[in-house]
């Protein structure tokens, strides 16, 4: 059945954002719609318009006999700070105090809504072809990682401190833990990662760093390159010795005594190209 170009341009619109980073060719949504192609390009000149002027991100045109139209999501700089904000007001909250200088997010890290644009926050940061795999760490790191993995369109992978055996053979390494300083094991499945990849390091909270190195040297042993490190949270509060890693919100004080949390924006905001 033809649809009419109003319902055409909605349902096409749905197809983009549900497929990003995903080649659609012209020739399926000509024969999706039984429509002329000169009339899909006509459409897509629209949703490219708006998708652009709203900051919902960016079609690509690829060319040729096997081109098509790719969507790229892309979130613009007012919407990360506002994002950012809203966010650091929320983490300020006496109430999210806990013992050895930690502070409670998973109420953050569990409400959909903010997942989701921190996920596109992330990913705009990094464009195609320059990730190939988001690698976080059991357990709270995995929410965050399923966003970014969603919006670039890569798989992820879950390091875990102890192997499961449904995970067949790992590699493992020992690493020394940054607040506790105390050594520890994180594991991988040799299946989860393949040699030459570009990884992704996602997490919820950077304290001592222990975390976030013992990750980079994990990589390592896989023969692969971590491209770059972004965390929700990052203490300031700790000397960690991790360099090269960004955070959307940066933790400026920490004073259990008085109920204390200050925090500030984080570099990432500062540092992604957003449009």
């Amino acid at each position: 059945m033809k649809l009419k170009r109003s319902e055409r341009l909605i349902d096409m619109t749905q197809l983009l954002l549900a497929h990003p980073h995903q080649l659609l060719s012209l020739t399926d949504f000509s024969q999706r719609y039984n429509s002329a192609k000169s009339s899909i390009s006509e459409d897509l000149t629209i949703i490219k318009k708006t998708f652009e002027s709203q900051g919902i991100g960016r079609i690509e045109t690829i060319s040729g006999a096997a081109g098509g139209v790719k969507f790229i999501p892309k979130a613009n700089k007012e919407e990360a700070l506002a994002f950012a904000e809203e966010v650091r007001v929320q983490i300020e909250d006496a109430k999210r105090l806990l013992p050895g200088g930690y502070v409670y997010l998973s109420d953050l890290l569990g409400n959909p809504s903010i997942l989701r644009r921190l996920g596109k926050i992330i990913a705009s940061g990094y464009q195609e072809g320059e990730v190939d795999v988001i690698m976080t760490v059991a357990t709270k790191g995995v929410p965050i990682a399923q966003a970014v993995a969603e919006f670039l369109n890569v798989p992820f992978v879950i390091v875990r401190r102890d192997s499961k055996i449904t995970e067949g053979s790992t590699v493992s390494i020992n690493y020394v833990s940054g607040s506790s300083e105390r050594v520890e094991k994180m594991e991988l499945s040799k299946r989860s990662l393949k040699s030459g990849s570009k990884v992704l390091i996602v997490d919820d909270f950077l304290k001592g760093g222990g975390t976030v190195n013992g990750l980079r040297s994990l990589i390592a042993e896989f023969d692969s390159t971590t491209v770059g490190t972004v965390v929700f949270c990052e203490s300031g509060v700790y000397n960690h010795q991790v360099e090269d890693c960004n955070s959307i919100i940066y933790i400026e004080q920490i004073d259990t005594s008085k109920n204390i949390i200050k925090a500030r924006l984080g570099s990432f905001i500062e540092e992604c190209e957003f449009s």
